[in-house]
């Protein structure tokens, strides 16, 4: 990360007039270098600050001489980080840190120049930039290009040429629904020449219902969504009510700031709907430890404590876990401040409970509300003649009685959700300082509150979740609606603005494009949080439209395309991949919510603490191939072949997933029974094609036509697995059910096509 501060520096620096020194920026030059080597001894932590040196404040630093402003030769720190003495250098060596020669001229010549302090970028709200001047303005779109090509202008980059139609149609379906295109989509989209034609299929592709199951996908990551409790034991969760909740919510484009309230604080709206009470199952999905002899008031404590974590990282991009034990060692938040936060959220009913209380039952149709009265009448109708009738007869009605009670409480709500639910006034929790973050080593009383760093809580609301979730998406708050838009920069371009989107604090790396990322916070902001406007807006913009294709030049520039001087190009997330084979193969079942599915897995014959099994088996009928958004998610055992594509456990809020490359990757998509019954069925289908099945076959998967080497080689490796599969019939049936070799040598092929590296990527 230093290196990469430092780069950022240099290529941010504005150039020096001749024959004077570069001017010193405190964010950009300054600050990663006291918050790197100085600020973990010398902070915020009044407990751990060493010498009562505090070196994060121009207040603290200029009181203890350690800066004399103007005056380098005469300030203190300048003398320790000189010195060749170890009993005095700064940073002590047992630290493992030093000063580089250019770090310490940095230091001296920002004294020079008065030490002047500036605020953290991040703490600031954010205002609308005015859009920059460009030399090539006919390349803009709309505003995004504007600060895209001013920052490639600065660096001497030109942006690259749009993408061919395929490859912007596959691209943009993807990254809108989760999906490929298919080929009639393809098709259509080549041949319209109207001026709007990406335009219109934009519209359409964020009308589908498939849009709300792929960017539920990356909320469920956030929201560390799962159908087990977690720890040991792991036993099963019913809470897929809320996963549909949020594909939904999506789906009929609910604005961000009611997306969060509805969340954090459903349960408190005036008249709370029950689609509001079910929202608040995001804060539900914390673990809970039902293993013999646990406390239930620690577990309780720890999901308190991953409330407030989770809250903090998903809408301000704040790391908070440290303020747990002592104050923050980088950013000015101190562990008081942290249990005013955790204060909003220890007054709820539930309390690490097997049977998960409060929970609200779902599914309870109107008609299946009156369907239940009608019966329940009945049955007391037939309760009051009982009395009245020979002994033999009652026997009758009380049976007729029964049975009606028992039709009542059949398909009744087919299932509960776990909500948050605040306890009545006289049962309310104290809330005290933990110190060192033990819940039996109690402190001060502590009441709710939000750090002095951010602007304060609403003047005259009751202190609960739902001012703390209106405080949240406020004008005045300076990170969430930077947070928001720059995850959905992330989701499209693979790196974010700010590229630690889990932490726009002192640990984190400054934006690229700071203009550009308060531009989009602004914009989506007073356009009224509106998400599919956003996505809309960046997936429209020539930025997002280039061809992905690098000069061994542009890549020197610009390696990790964080300026976007090109196309994304990136590799699928787990699900997509997984999606992708289905949907391409004709096999991917459309049908959405409900239940979590069992898809294909081995058998491993283990099981979790106190003899829980892991194992399952696997859904019947089309649930086998239905989207990986509806997999059933076990956080001790998650579904092994989307962890091999670097699938979290949602055992806690994840921000960014991993990115690895590994030769399991390959063995899954060749041999997991997923992938193997997708290029079956493909092959199946190429077969029985009248034509150019190869043609078929790569329309259907790349969007394209073959290359002839391309062609040369599959058809030499159709034409070796055919004579293969003649001369071996059983070995023919053991793969397509036929013993037609033909058709298991395209099934092959098929198998080949669905593990290109064009397969597996955005491009």
């Amino acid at each position: 990360m230093r290196f990469r501060l430092m780069l950022l520096a240099t290529l941010f620096a504005p150039p020096a007039t001749a024959g004077e020194p570069a001017k010193v920026d405190f964010n950009r030059d300054v600050r990663p270098i006291l918050f790197d080597k100085c600020v973990a001894c010398h902070g915020p932590d009044e407990q751990q600050r060493k010498s009562g040196l505090r070196l994060d404040t121009r207040e603290g630093a200029v009181e203890g001489e350690a800066f004399v402003p103007g005056k380098p030769g005469e300030s203190a720190i300048i003398e320790r980080v000189l010195s060749k003495d170890k009993a005095v250098v700064m940073p002590p060596p047992r630290t493992g840190k030093t000063l580089t020669p250019a770090d310490r001229d940095v230091m001296t010549r920002w004294i020079e120049q008065g030490a002047k302090y500036a605020g953290h970028w991040s703490y600031t709200a954010p205002t609308r930039p005015d859009l920059p001047a460009v030399k090539n303005a006919a390349w803009a779109r709309n505003p995004i290009d504007r600060f895209v090509l001013a920052k490639l202008e600065a660096l001497k980059l030109a942006p690259q040429p749009e993408a061919d139609r395929a490859t912007l149609v596959r691209r943009v379906t993807l990254d809108v629904t989760g999906l490929p295109p298919t080929p009639a989509e393809v098709e259509a989209f080549a041949k319209d020449a109207a001026p709007d034609a990406y335009e219109k299929l934009v519209d359409h592709l964020l009308a589908s219902p498939a849009y709300g199951e792929h960017w539920a996908r990356q909320w469920l990551d956030l929201a560390r969504y799962a159908d087990s409790a977690g720890y040991a034991d792991d036993p099963r969760r019913t809470i897929w009510a809320y996963r549909d909740w949020v594909v939904r919510a999506y789906n009929r484009n609910l604005p961000f700031d009611r997306f969060t309230v509805e969340q954090l604080a459903g349960d408190l709206l005036p008249d709370a709907t029950d689609e509001q009470r079910v929202a608040t199952a995001f804060h539900r999905n914390t673990m809970t430890n039902n293993e013999g002899g646990t406390s239930d008031e620690e577990f309780r404590n720890v999901a308190v404590v991953d409330r407030v974590n989770t809250t903090l990282t998903v809408w301000m991009g704040t790391s908070l876990a440290c303020a747990q034990c002592h104050t923050h060692k980088y950013d000015p938040i101190t562990q008081t401040e942290y249990f005013a936060l955790f204060a909003f959220f220890n007054n709820t009913a539930d309390a690490d409970r097997s049977d998960e209380t409060p929970t609200l039952p779902v599914g309870d149709t109107p008609a299946l509300k009156a369907k239940r009265a009608e019966l329940e009448a009945k049955a007391a109708k037939l309760d009051k003649l009982m009395p009245l009738q020979d002994p033999r007869v009652q026997a009758s009605l009380k049976l007729k009685a029964d049975t009606a009670r028992a039709e009542g409480a059949k398909h009744r709500a087919p299932t509960t959700v776990p909500v948050m639910q605040d306890l009545q006034a006289k049962d309310r929790r104290v809330t005290k300082l933990q110190y060192r973050g033990s819940f039996m080593d109690l402190g001060a009383v502590v009441t709710e509150g939000t750090p002095a760093a951010f602007p304060p809580l609403p003047k005259g609301k009751p202190l609960n979740r739902l001012t703390l979730a209106e405080w949240l998406i406020a004008p005045e708050n300076p990170l969430t609606a930077r947070v928001a838009v720059n995850r959905y920069w992330e989701m499209l371009f693979d790196a974010g603005l700010v590229r630690t989107s889990e932490e726009f604090g002192a640990q984190g790396e400054p934006p690229v494009n700071a203009a550009l990322l308060d531009w989009l916070a602004v914009e989506f902001r007073e356009t009224k949080w509106d998400v599919k406007r956003l996505v809309k807006l960046i997936v429209t913009s020539a930025a997002y439209r280039q061809s992905s294709k690098v000069t061994p030049e542009l890549f020197a520039l610009d390696p990790e395309n964080r300026f976007a001087s090109r196309g994304p190009r990136v590799r699928l997330t787990a699900e997509m991949v997984r999606d992708q084979a289905l949907a391409v193969s004709g096999l991917l079942s459309r049908k959405m919510y409900g239940e979590s599915v069992k898809p294909p897995q081995p058998s491993s014959g283990l099981t979790a603490a106190f003899g829980t099994n892991l194992d399952w088996q696997t859904s019947a009928g089309e649930d086998k191939y239905r989207r990986a958004l509806y997999t059933e998610w076990r956080r001790t055992s998650p579904y092994p072949s989307m962890m091999a594509f670097d699938a979290t456990s949602r055992e806690s809020c994840t921000i960014r997933r991993g990115k690895s490359n590994t030769p399991l990757q390959a063995l899954v998509t060749l041999n997991d029974p997923v992938y193997v019954e997708a290029a079956v069925a493909l092959g199946k289908q190429a077969a029985k094609q009248p034509g150019d099945k190869l043609a078929w076959l790569t329309v259907q998967t790349l969007s394209r036509a073959p290359s002839a080497v391309e062609a040369t080689r599959l058809l030499a490796l159709h034409a070796k697995a055919r004579a293969k599969y003649a001369a071996d019939a059983k070995l023919a049936t053991a793969l397509v059910g036929t013993p037609d070799p033909d058709t298991a040598a395209w099934a092959v092929v098929a198998n080949v096509v669905l593990n290109l590296d064009e397969m597996l990527m955005k491009r």
